[in-house]
């Protein structure tokens, strides 16, 4: 693992398992189902779950549609779980309903993180492939719009992460380069490559220790206070 020298002016985070955990997929899945009579078990969602994803090709998927993505993806999932009335309306609140039924954490080294990052004048900034929408309201429920100088999401300039432009966009939201800026993310493809392709030096954030020594991974968030 490397120390950064001189020149840092901006550190950069993912959300998503990043700085918050949530339930599972299929566990939100049932929660929200339940909350309409709608009783399954995780087994039988997982199983609808893996059928669906051979029918919707996610990889290709249109962040620009995402409402119908969703509602198509949810309605398809619903049906391979016998349920035959309500659907489109149980897909449509799936998509709605999806992070108050979360149950979303933030992970505990997130505050005195930041709040060290502050202290030593760096900006913080948010790349995160959600809308903005979906980031209201979770950086509000979870106090942590406060510690941002800049969040950037899907809506912001029409892209998501690897795209560089998503990259860029947010360097310039901060007025830094990318090598004054260092990113965290748990996502190789996304996060980590991405940055790197744009000049950011990345840090993968690999709590359960999975990953290869050939990336600079940090355990925990604190971790970058003694490399930063």
């Amino acid at each position: 693992m490397f120390v950064i020298k001189m020149g840092l002016k901006a550190v950069m985070f993912d959300l998503g398992l990043t700085l918050i955990r949530t339930a599972s997929f299929p566990e939100i899945y049932r929660r929200i189902l339940a909350n309409f009579d709608v009783k399954v078990s995780v087994e039988a969602i997982i199983k609808a779950q893996k059928q669906t994803e051979k029918e919707f090709d996610v990889s290709n998927y249109d962040e620009n549609k995402r409402q119908k993505f969703w509602t198509d993806y949810n309605t398809a999932l619903i049906k391979k779980l016998g349920t035959k009335e309500n659907i489109v309306f149980l897909a449509s609140k799936i998509d709605e309903l999806w992070w108050r039924f979360s149950h979303m954490e933030v992970f505990e080294e997130v505050e005195p993180t930041f709040s060290e990052l502050k202290s030593r004048g760096l900006k913080i900034g948010l790349i995160s492939n959600g809308f903005q929408k979906d980031l209201d309201y979770v950086l509000e429920e979870l106090d942590l719009k406060k510690w941002f100088d800049s969040v950037v999401c899907i809506d912001s300039c029409n892209c998501a992460k690897p795209n560089k432009e998503i990259f860029l966009f947010a360097l310039d939201q901060l007025q830094v380069k990318p090598n004054e800026t260092v990113f965290v993310g748990n996502s190789i493809e996304q996060d980590y490559d991405g940055a790197f392709a744009v000049g950011i030096r990345p840090f993968l954030i690999d709590r359960e220790q999975k990953h290869s020594s050939q990336y600079n991974k940090i355990n925990s968030l604190t971790d970058l206070l003694s490399i930063l």
